[in-house]
């Protein structure tokens, strides 16, 4: 494995960049904001393999499964981050959306590089989350061959759940045998090397599709509002008041008494103004419609 490490293209020399420790600060950034631009390039290009995973993973969620990230440094790193922001973006159940990092919380703080080369591992973090069939897991690995994820995948199969792989080269290690294969051809990196780079930014970009296009799916979004939005401080419950007013028409002060009525519930404000119910009708339909406010709406 080792010996074809300088063959990965994100490992590769990056020939703009051969000059990096002798240009000004406008020289490098000017240079890593043009080999950015190539990252949203090279998601266009996977854009049908992203769709179809999107799609698993609606398939999964809406029969009661899990969706799991398992990766390891900056890739495991994303994997949390995508996952925890579900809860307060989508009002869901912080069970639903989960990601597992190499080396444990800890690595979300500090680096644990020698976690990422245990296969073994993998196989155990999987268990230890108790992924069972049903569930969607996404290994993720900007090489497509880490030990950990490979490991975590072969898990997964074995329990048959459904696999997704995500990297940043061609024909990876980690797309064996999986039912999603992502691979997202970014190029050398502006640090040879740092994957953190480029292939960060397009694994985020990737995680932000999954979980976003997933979740309007499964109704957690009104037109384009957040109607799931969590109001835990004063900023989000001033943002479901405007989501109130723009998904309904009314005012300020009409939303602030809608959302009052509702139990700062802002997708059962919706429903109540859209079809004139009172809270515990709107409730009912809304529940009825599970969750989704415009079939809830549209009810006849």
């Amino acid at each position: 494995m080792g010996e074809n490490l300088h063959q990965l293209h994100t490992e590769m020399r990056n020939a703009a960049s051969e000059r990096l420790d002798q240009m000004s600060a406008v020289e490098i950034v000017t240079l890593m904001n043009q080999e950015d631009q190539k990252v949203a390039l090279a998601v266009q290009q996977v854009l049908p393999a992203i769709a179809e995973a999107v799609e698993l993973i609606e398939r999964a969620l809406k029969a009661g499964g899990r969706l799991f990230y398992f990766g390891a440094g900056t890739s495991g790193r994303l994997g949390v981050l995508d996952a925890a922001e579900c809860p307060p973006t989508f009002g869901t159940d912080p069970a639903m959306v989960r990601g597992i990092i190499a080396g444990g919380a800890q690595a979300m703080l500090e680096a644990i590089e020698g976690a990422e080369d245990s296969q073994q591992l993998g196989h155990e973090d999987v268990r230890r989350a108790g992924v069972k069939q049903g569930d969607v897991i996404v290994g993720i690995a900007a090489s497509g061959r880490t030990p950990y994820v490979i490991g975590a995948l072969e898990e997964a199969k074995a329990v048959h759940a459904w696999t997704i792989s995500l990297s940043c080269n061609p024909d990876p290690n980690i797309s064996q045998g999986v039912d999603v294969s992502i691979n997202i051809v970014v190029g050398p990196e502006v640090v040879t090397g740092s994957t953190r780079l480029k292939a960060g930014s397009a694994t985020k970009m990737v995680l932000n599709m999954l979980t976003t296009a997933s979740m309007v799916h499964l109704g957690k979004v009104y037109g384009n509002l957040m109607i799931n939005v969590q109001a835990t401080n004063w900023k989000l419950r001033e943002r479901a008041k405007h989501i109130v007013m723009q998904g309904t028409g009314i005012n300020y002060l009409e939303a602030e008494k809608l959302l009052l009525d509702a139990g700062g519930d802002v997708r059962v404000a919706i429903v109540m103004q859209k079809t004139g119910l009172p809270v515990a009708e709107a409730s009912e339909r809304l529940r009825r419609a599970g969750n989704r406010v415009r079939e809830a709406i549209e009810e006849t």
